[in-house]
């Protein structure tokens, strides 16, 4: 039975729920008409309690017990239900899953779990879960910050850690029978991908300032559109210099060798000249002192965190180039190829594309006269027809 209590001139509402003993103090003053009024309410508190409709937050949001009583009241629900509450679940759905996974995406999703769906719905039954719920979590990682600039997360790091969340209550709703609230929420509109690619005129610069241990590594990059994992993880037994092939068949992700980014990333690049005389280059350098064609002074890997600090961002600030990522050596490679007239069947193969679809989305504006896609290849073929025309007259 709830009673009222007094403490410094304030009244105290003492109930028991699941068991325990639970004593708010109020904001009422102590007087009869306050009483009346916290009376009428612990009678509906108790009722709701005895329906097991009692939500402890509805009643004292501030309290300290709110977030012990969810929890408490979720593994009450998953024992009556047999549905699992969420950190449960994903648990096993990650042990399952990961094995369709590629080591870099595993490593992605599980940090997805760790700092966002577990924090935010662990405790929770699965069944239990709204679409509000979700909606609201979207809507608060709006406000996530990171970095030193305090920037926000964008469209597209949103709709990566949502899909994860998409997957696990898709995949519970089909184990234990229950509609899944992931319906009809739809990905977030993500900006366009940024390219920022150098000029043929700024490549010169830079390969002919740079330091010459790193000459044959940032040639190779600029000319060939290789990932930073790829080039970090390229490996001597995958270079042919008999065929002037790079076989790309693993990547280095977090100092981790693994498989590439996607299966389709798996391929073989052909060499130009300037590539193959900076594997020559790299060849001398190396020295078989390691297995990989970049390495450090003790015959690891890269550390491309450190390359950047080091060498990447200090020369383009001594060239005066916009600061921009390593990653853009890729764009440079794609549009110079495109600026070239090659074939964009086999430069999407070179860069690990499966279909030319991506390569004109993210590059046509660096070459509208190039690829013929701004009408002019047609303008030239009337005029010709018009030309032949006059000539039959």
């Amino acid at each position: 039975m709830a009673t009222i209590r007094e403490r410094s001139g304030k009244l105290i509402a003492d109930f028991r729920y699941m068991g325990i003993r639970c004593r708010e103090t109020t904001n009422l003053e102590d007087n009869a008409y306050n009483r009346r009024i916290l009376k009428k309410r612990l009678e509906q508190l108790e009722a709701e309690i005895t329906l097991g409709t009692f939500e402890y937050e509805k009643y004292f949001p501030k309290s300290k017990r709110v977030d012990e009583f969810k929890e408490k009241r979720s593994q009450q629900i998953a024992v009556q239900t047999k549905v699992p509450l969420f950190k449960e679940f994903t648990a096993l759905w990650f042990k399952q899953k990961q094995v369709e996974w590629r080591t870099s995406y595993q490593h992605k999703v599980s940090i997805i779990i760790k700092n966002y769906l577990i924090p935010a719905f662990g405790n929770q039954v699965l069944s239990k879960i709204k679409k509000s719920d979700l909606l609201n979590f979207r809507a608060s990682l709006a406000k996530v910050t990171h970095g030193k600039d305090q920037t926000s997360l964008k469209a597209s790091r949103i709709n990566q850690i949502m899909t994860p969340l998409r997957m696990i209550l898709n995949d519970a709703a089909e184990r234990y029978d229950f509609e899944s609230p992931y319906k009809n929420i739809n990905n977030l509109k993500e900006s366009k991908i940024e390219v920022t690619p150098f000029s043929l005129e700024e490549v010169h610069k830079i390969l002919s300032t740079v330091r010459e241990d790193f000459r044959p590594y940032y040639t190779i990059r600029f000319f060939t559109g290789m990932r930073t994992s790829e080039i970090d993880g390229l490996q001597w037994k995958n270079i042919d210099l008999q065929r002037r092939e790079i076989h790309i068949r693993e990547a280095l992700v977090n100092g981790v060798l693994g498989g590439t980014k996607t299966y389709g990333s798996d391929r073989t690049i052909q060499m130009n000249d300037r590539v193959y005389q900076a594997f020559l280059q790299q060849k001398s350098l190396n020295n078989g002192k390691s297995e990989f064609v970049f390495c450090n002074r003790d015959g690891g890997p890269l550390d491309y965190r450190l390359v950047n600090k080091r060498v990447w961002h200090p020369i383009l600030r001594f060239l005066g180039l916009k600061p921009r990522r390593a990653y853009q050596t890729r764009h440079t490679a794609a549009t110079l190829w495109l600026s070239a007239g090659e074939n964009p069947e086999w430069i999407a193969r070179q860069l690990g594309h499966s279909t030319t679809e991506m390569l004109f989305r993210v590059y046509s504006r660096y070459i509208p006269n190039v690829t013929r896609r701004d009408g002019s290849a047609f303008e030239a073929m009337l005029e010709k027809l018009n030309t032949e025309e006059l000539a039959h007259e």
